[in-house]
């Protein structure tokens, strides 16, 4: 699979991407940040800088409504000028997205326009809505997790909304580093054998 749409998410060992009361101000929820010290190896030679220049290296981008909100829209540019597709349920008349973002309420077409959009890139997916809607439609590929060495206790949770279905998930690569464990992992498609 040399294009995928894959996650990028950071997460507590019990499962959190942010702390409790996630909010404008407050993003990452109350100790939510600690999901991310381990960005301040992001420009290293190790794994947490290779992991994090493979991110960047990505030709769009889908999100959650909700993440995307969060980060102030990152004034229509996440990195490198790359193509924004935020994921929403409803789109609001007059509520026209900054700079290289696009609102998209259907999964499906999300995906394909993100897949045209990237070329021979992979596609970077951000939040945990975003995360649930792709894995649920079947489409999200990979999935890299930052797994930090924290039990955050509560919060918001990556996997909580994905219905019934079990879903095989095959680990490709694990990549130690300074208070992080990177795991890619591929999506195993129903019906896939190991």
């Amino acid at each position: 699979m040399n294009h995928p749409i894959r996650l990028y998410m950071s997460m507590s060992l019990d499962g959190y991407i942010a702390g409790p009361d996630d909010r404008p101000g407050q993003e990452l929820g109350r100790d939510g940040g600690r999901l991310f010290n381990w960005l301040d190896d992001r420009n290293s030679d190790g794994p947490s800088g290779q992991v994090y220049r493979e991110a960047l290296a990505t030709g769009a981008l889908i999100s959650g409504r909700r993440t995307f909100e969060l980060a102030g829209r990152w004034q229509g540019d996440h990195h490198d000028g790359v193509p924004i597709f935020v994921l929403t349920h409803q789109v609001d008349d007059g509520d026209v997205p900054p700079g290289h973002a696009r609102f998209v309420t259907d999964v499906e077409d999300c995906a394909r326009q993100a897949r045209a959009a990237a070329g021979d890139r992979p596609v970077m997916v951000h939040g945990a809505g975003a995360a649930q809607a792709l894995l649920r439609a079947g489409q999200l590929d990979e999935m890299e997790i930052h797994l930090v060495p924290v039990l955050l206790g509560e919060g918001r949770r990556l996997f909580d909304h994905l219905g019934g279905d079990h879903i095989e998930l095959d680990l490709v690569r694990r990549l130690e580093d300074r208070d992080v464990t990177h795991l890619r992992y591929q999506v195993r498609r129903p019906g896939e054998a190991a």
